[in-house]
């Protein structure tokens, strides 16, 4: 393949594909295709099955693992034609005796987006803390190869990126390359190898070859070339297993609620293309893109970090905003559930239309109740007051507290000038070991609760201002808001 030619005949096709089959012989490493639904991916997977295909069925065993990583934000049009897809590669390769097996991958629910964003009070990702990478993509996909690495000692994994769609990116295939090879070494996963079947394809080139080759798994580019143009997409998002892999910034197929770039225009050209009922998603996306305004930070979040900390920025007497505030997260909680009702009721049939499953509604919940005072036990009432319906929640034991309690321990904290929240942390602590044999870590519980700042958020702005004078300075807010919930870290 000449790089950048513009010119994509059968030839060079044929060479790609003998390669394709050269390396696929040349070991028994299994192979792990990144499929992610768009342009580059589907063109990689295409090729490595149609020089597959040529093999005798004898020399087809080696396992070709094909994974699709699901953040459960994804903009919901790309989310159903990846399903479809995965569903067409099971059953084509079934049926022709082919070596792929697919799979889809999703975060653990305990690391998924609405239960960092809602239950723990992330703030929603900037270029700054983009902290939803690591956790939706960059993890499900690599504890899928180390499963795999584990089973067969290494891997290879084949991956739709190309020189041209990110400079970083070549930069970075070139320095893992390995001398006489076309596979580079992974750049941080160990025993695992990459081979990138089209480096060297232009984006002419990809486009030519979807509308001129039939796809082998009974799909139809066609659909995907209206996908596009649909969302008037100048690329896809591409599976992530590293931080080196381009982002899903600049309007490309990505998570229906990402922040990180300023408008999602995708999603608004689908909605101009006649996906109308994509509006809600639209809406709310918006609306949580407003809460990263600096200047209204404060008027969403806590003046704390989630150590209980207060940190400023810079030499200013500004407090870093911290996690979102209990009283934000019910809201945006609340406004969700809408949202998912109300494109539920329009949406055309087959469409996912579940935005926050109930795994996770479980889980927040539970991060609300036992980490963050909770005591009215919101979810299930906001659950039922907007969806209509109860689901299984877990029955709590005898020391769980109630908004009543709340209200009395309001009352009583208020008359003697104790803040109520440091009395709810001292009393989740002694919950959390109720009944235990061993009640050693209450004191530790104990000690970190009286070692977080209590004091009134506006005494200590005045101490700031005090100790600063005349020193003090005015500064951008784009400060690495990593530091702002302790680096992240749960």
């Amino acid at each position: 393949m000449s790089k950048g030619t513009g010119k994509l005949d059968g030839k060079s096709l044929a060479s790609l594909r003998a390669e394709i089959r050269e390396i696929y012989l040349a070991d028994s490493r299994p192979w792990v295709i990144g499929y992610s639904g768009g342009k580059d991916s589907t063109t990689a997977l295409q090729l490595v099955w149609t020089a597959l295909a040529d093999l005798p069925p004898e020399q087809r065993l080696k396992p070709v693992y094909v994974i699709s990583s699901d953040t459960l934000v994804e903009t919901p049009v790309v989310s159903r034609y990846i399903d479809v897809s995965l569903e067409r590669i099971g059953t084509a390769a079934a049926e022709q005796g082919m070596p792929f097996e697919p799979h889809k991958v999703v975060p653990d629910v305990d690391r998924s987006f609405w239960v960092n964003l809602l239950g723990r009070g992330y703030p929603a990702p900037s270029r700054k803390f983009r902290w939803c990478t690591e956790r939706l993509k960059i993890e499900p996909a690599n504890e899928f190869i180390k499963s795999r690495v584990a089973e067969f000692g290494e891997v290879v994994m084949v991956l739709g990126v190309r020189s041209q769609e990110s400079a970083t990116r070549a930069q970075v295939m070139s320095l893992h390359s390995i001398a006489g090879s076309r596979l580079s070494r992974h750049s941080s996963l160990l025993n695992a190898f990459v081979y990138a079947p089209i480096a060297d394809f232009s984006t002419d080139e990809v486009w030519t070859y979807l509308l001129q080759e039939q796809s082998p798994w009974g799909n139809d580019n066609r659909d995907l070339v209206a996908m596009y143009r649909n969302a008037a997409s100048a690329g896809e998002c591409p599976l992530v297993v590293d931080d080196t892999t381009p982002s899903c910034g600049n309007s490309r197929f990505g998570c229906w609620v990402c922040t990180v770039v300023e408008r999602d225009r995708a999603m608004e050209a689908m909605i101009d293309s006649g996906e109308e009922w994509m509006t809600p998603l639209l809406e709310f996306r918006d609306d949580l893109a407003r809460t990263q305004v600096p200047d209204d930070k404060l008027k969403y979040r806590e003046a704390r970090r989630r150590s209980g900390s207060v940190a400023f920025i810079g030499q200013t007497a500004r407090p870093m905003p911290g996690p979102y505030t209990m009283a934000h997260c019910r809201q945006m909680l609340r406004q969700l559930l809408v949202t998912q009702k109300e494109i539920k009721a329009s949406a055309p049939e087959g469409e996912n239309t579940t935005l926050i499953t109930e795994a996770e509604l479980h889980e927040i919940r539970r991060l609300w109740r036992t980490e963050r005072g909770d005591w009215e036990d919101s979810v299930p009432r906001i659950v039922r007051e907007v969806l209509g319906k109860e689901l299984a929640w877990v029955s709590e034991d005898a020391v769980a507290f109630t908004a009543d309690d709340g209200e009395l321990l309001d009352q009583v904290c208020a008359e003697n000038g104790v803040p109520t929240e440091l009395v709810v942390r001292l009393l989740d602590v002694e919950r959390a070991s109720h009944g235990l044999k061993r009640r050693h870590g209450v004191h530790t519980g104990i000690e970190n609760t009286f070692r977080r700042e209590w004091r009134d958020i506006d005494e200590i702005i005045a101490e700031r201002r005090a100790l600063l004078g005349d020193s003090g300075q005015d500064v951008d807010d784009a400060v690495d808001e990593a530091e702002l919930l302790d680096g992240g870290q749960d």
